[in-house]
């Protein structure tokens, strides 16, 4: 299997190659060359598999030839060894053929533990194999940071130094990042925004000068093709679990860098018969302006409840475009060039055409997202946290058809969120899981830094240990 980039101009390269280069030479994100093809009679064996096993049926053709079969299954293994629930991904009925795929069991209570625990150990198994060291540089508008360290603490090959928006995630956020005090963990808050955080990350990964001789930085954010490729086989995982293939599935992810429901898209491209995938978004919804009105302006970002989402530039739409405009990346390279230079603002018709044949897509404020948690915990002591809130009315406002089920990702713990969940009428503080319960008791190391990628750079080049 061998990997391009959405902008045509890197070399095709290898699986591990893949995960350690992260963003393409060329400014693109790697896409497989190929996407594997499973017919239904494939989908309809793995039916009943435990979670662990049915990742390895669906991750094995994107890693074939790189990986041996027992060492894939080992990390797979041990990636999710450290969940809290024994399904790993359990479904909840919500409502008449309505479903929540709870996400949160993992280490650090987010959908992001599914690919950053892989990762972690993908990335421990290949540097160990190449003798190598790298740094790992990564932005966060929440969830991503406490994912990424936890799922890479312990790797004795890797540097890591995580960027997040000061002030703008919750202490629940923080502190699953900040309380973590092995050596090779470092938390910078950049005074600024997500967005901010994310592009000091693609201009770093541009020039990796600031570097000392015979390192490189590895991506964990979601444009490291590892990630996404992990989370296809939750989408094969909830079909199944509601008798799919048989019947065709839908589903609702709230979703701001667009590649939690990528991944759905892809697992749909791979044979898994989705009729519907709805984006859900906060009032940061360059997503949800895009799909039902061709509008791809950039607006500022507002901070809301829902912290993961406050996201103006959505990394992953660009793997959805360079399918959409049939995989031209000379295309693609002009059409970003555009957009993120703000000159262009709309997609080409026949693109958008294609995209709404399978995307819906729906946005909610905060008044609303609060509503939604007040509204389902009154009517079914059911607990969500904002952004699993915004998922689950986007599906119920989008759905197409009451005869296919529609699954709606529930992607964090309510207790990460307890300011707003209190807001929207919970009586008490949520109680965090008891492996965290003393989370406000730990210790907290972060360093606080100005807008300035040239400081936050010096900062790492500091801190990388020899």
């Amino acid at each position: 299997m061998k990997y391009i980039s959405t902008r045509g101009q890197a070399p095709a390269l290898s699986f591990e190659d893949v995960v350690l280069t992260g963003l393409a030479p060329d400014g693109g994100l790697f896409v497989p060359q190929t996407l594997p093809q499973f017919s239904r009679e494939d989908i309809t064996s793995w039916a009943g598999l435990p979670y662990n096993e049915l990742a390895l049926k669906v991750i094995s053709p994107f890693v074939a030839g790189a990986i041996p079969a027992a060492d894939l299954k080992g990390i797979i293994d041990a990636s999710y060894s450290d969940f809290r629930h024994r399904a790993i991904a359990p479904l909840v009925q919500s409502g008449h053929n309505e479903w929540i795929l709870e996400l949160f069991h993992g280490p650090t209570l987010a959908f992001k533990d599914f690919a950053l625990q892989f990762l972690g150990h993908l990335l421990d198994y290949i540097l160990d194999k190449r003798g190598q060291k790298v740094v790992i540089m990564g932005a966060t508008s929440g969830d991503t940071g406490s994912a990424a360290i936890e799922g890479c603490r312990r790797c004795k090959n890797i540097d890591i130094f995580i960027l997040h928006p000061h002030g703008r995630v919750s202490d629940v956020q923080r502190r699953q990042m900040t309380t973590v005090m092995s050596d090779n963990i470092h938390n910078i808050a950049v005074e600024g925004n997500f967005d901010d955080c994310q592009n000091m990350v693609k201009a770093s990964f541009g020039d990796q000068s600031f570097l000392p001789d015979g390192r490189q930085l590895v991506a964990v954010n979601s444009i490291n093709w590892a990630r996404i490729m992990a989370q296809i086989v939750y989408y094969f995982w909830a079909a199944l679990s509601v008798g799919g293939p048989h019947r065709a599935v839908s589903f609702a992810v709230p979703t701001g860098n667009f590649g939690d429901i990528f991944a759905g898209y892809l697992a749909r491209g791979m044979g898994l018969p989705v009729e519907q995938l709805v984006i859900g978004t906060n009032a940061n919804d360059i997503l949800h302006r895009c799909i039902s009105a061709n509008d791809h302006s950039k607006k500022p970002i507002e901070h809301s409840l829902s912290p993961s989402m406050d996201i103006m530039a959505s990394s992953n739409f660009e793997r959805l475009l360079f399918d959409l405009y049939g995989k031209n990346g000379a295309a693609i390279d002009t059409l970003m060039a555009s957009l993120n230079a703000g000159s262009v603002s709309q997609l080409d018709p026949t693109a958008l055409a294609q995209a709404r044949k399978v995307f819906s897509s729906y946005r909610l404020d905060d008044a609303e997202t609060l509503q939604v948690i007040s509204d389902e915990y009154e009517s079914s002591d059911y607990l969500l946290d904002p952004h699993s809130a915004i998922g689950l009315q986007a599906g119920r406002q989008c759905r197409r058809s009451s005869a296919t089920p529609m699954i709606c990702l529930a992607t964090a713990h309510p207790a990460k969120f307890p300011a707003a969940v209190m807001q929207a009428g919970y009586p008490e503080n949520p109680a965090l899981p008891h492996h965290m319960a003393d989370l406000f008791e730990r210790e907290e190391r972060y360093h606080v830094e100005t807008n300035d990628l040239s400081k936050v750079q010096a900062y790492m080049a500091a801190n990388i240990t020899v």
